[in-house]
């Protein structure tokens, strides 16, 4: 039987919208390109989420793998708000599981300049029963420690846990505990999915 829902926050309760913030900040063509590998899909990036280095020494990473390109991404990433957008579903969502009694919980990815900057995109949280998010506590998924960190925080039975994260390895991570998963496309599959599980 489940009993508590896990899930991720980026593309699942909220939209991580890096191309648009990049696009609004008049950034497109090759231009575009190269922002979004010299940063969002760079495996510096994952340094954002640890939250092991500082702003300034992720940015230098950043341009480490673009100088020419320096300004752009200092403009780009000064102000990160309007990067994550919260999905109109997730609050209605998470209520309508808790008042059927389940536990919803939090795991993501997530930097603090994200969660500072974006923090009106996360208004969903305070109805959720806790979570955890990277950067606090220096560990990411897939890593082991965070799902271990999760299920020992909250007293969780992992085969009592369903986890929703629209990113396979993830889910490969929370599997090897014996976590349920589900790979998020939308809240109609997801819903559809959780009903084989049992979820109502």
């Amino acid at each position: 039987m489940i009993k508590t829902i896990i899930f991720d926050i980026g593309n699942v309760l909220a939209d991580f919208s890096w191309e648009e913030h990049y696009i609004r900040m008049g950034c497109t063509g090759e231009l575009l390109e190269r922002l979004v590998r010299a940063t969002v899909k760079s495996e510096a990036w994952n340094e954002y989420d640890k939250g092991l280095l500082t702003d300034e020494e992720v940015l230098a990473e950043f341009i480490h793998n673009d100088p020419g390109i320096e300004t752009d991404i200092r403009r780009c990433l000064d102000n990160v708000e309007g990067m994550v957008k919260r999905n109109e579903y997730a609050i209605p969502w998470i209520q309508e599981l808790k008042q059927k009694g389940y536990q919803t919980l939090y795991l993501s990815n997530f930097s603090r300049k994200a969660e500072e900057e974006c923090a009106k995109a996360l208004d969903f949280i305070p109805y959720m029963d806790g979570g955890i998010l990277s950067h606090k506590e220096k560990v990411i998924k897939p890593m082991p420690e965070i799902y271990q960190l999760l299920i020992d925080r909250y007293h969780l039975v992992p085969e009592e846990c369903v986890f929703l994260d629209d990113t396979e390895k993830n889910l490969t991570g929370a599997q090897a505990f014996g976590i349920h998963t589900i790979l998020f496309r939308n809240q109609e599959q997801a819903i559809t999915e959780l009903k084989k599980l049992g979820v109502e």
